[in-house]
């Protein structure tokens, strides 16, 4: 558990996978969107697809270059991205301020506030849950 807290913990990490969830694929492109310095980016997409979050495939081109394309287990980080995004419009912008926001593709409307729900499918409140260890 540790491991994964460590790597989607890591600034880099999440916006790497921000990226590569909206289509950016190879490693110039990942520079390019995020300034970040190549030994920098050389480490964390190795890590990435190490942890099987991405995965290496040829250039959908037919290039000579490879791509960096999400797995299912890294595609399945969209509800924390967009949790972390709603988060931070929430309590980091002004309400003038200009943010981006999420949209469904389809209707190309906001998404709706993520929301905690129990089993039943009932809302949960942030009082309505707790951490437990299996015993």
């Amino acid at each position: 558990m540790a491991r994964a807290l460590d790597l989607i913990g890591d600034w880099w990490s999440l916006l790497i996978i921000r990226d590569a969830l909206a289509g950016t694929r190879r490693f110039s492109e990942f520079q390019r969107s995020l300034g970040a310095a190549k030994n920098i980016l050389t480490t964390r997409l190795r890590t990435l697809v190490a942890q099987g979050i991405l995965e290496v495939a040829p250039a959908s081109d037919g290039s000579a270059y490879q791509e960096y394309v999400p797995t299912e287990k890294g595609r399945a980080l969209l509800p924390v991205l967009v949790a972390l995004g709603q988060w931070g419009r929430e309590y980091l912008f002004e309400p003038d301020e200009p943010c981006s926001i999420l949209v469904d593709t389809k209707k190309q409307r906001p998404l709706s506030k993520l929301q905690l729900r129990a089993e039943d499918g009932r809302p949960l409140q942030s009082d309505e849950v707790v951490f437990r260890t299996p015993s």
